[in-house]
């Protein structure tokens, strides 16, 4: 199944460490602009949620969860690149694969069993 997530990216361009320093030297303004349409419910009936906590990405599809690190030592130092390298983890432990294209985001997400009675 594909979700298709609609970001701005010229809102969330707006909170770079070059435009809005943060401090954090891996774009955690910039994570969370990006991340703020993660939260829905799948047509199955599983929630889907992504979030940052600290340096830490979490993407939630029902039951699975997983996590990765905005590593600046090995994507940086390209804020862009550590968000979308630390997603594309996150999503994969998850149990999901991303695309990322101009103002989306595709994830396509793996069958759900946990949902589905049977």
């Amino acid at each position: 199944m594909r979700v298709t997530i609609a970001v701005d990216e010229s809102v969330a361009e707006a909170h770079l460490p070059e435009v809005k320093p943060d401090g954090s030297g891996v774009g955690i303004n910039y994570a969370d602009q990006i991340l703020k349409p993660f939260k829905q419910t799948l047509p199955d009936g599983r929630k889907f949620v992504a979030k940052r906590r600290g340096l830490k990405i979490t993407v939630t599809i029902g039951d699975k969860s997983g996590e990765a690190i905005l590593r600046r030592l090995d994507h940086g130092p390209d804020v862009k690149n550590m968000f979308r390298k630390a997603l594309e983890e996150a999503a994969r432990n998850a149990g999901a694969t991303v695309v990322f294209k101009l103002n989306t985001i595709h994830l396509d997400i793996e069958p759900g069993a946990d949902n589905n009675p049977g």
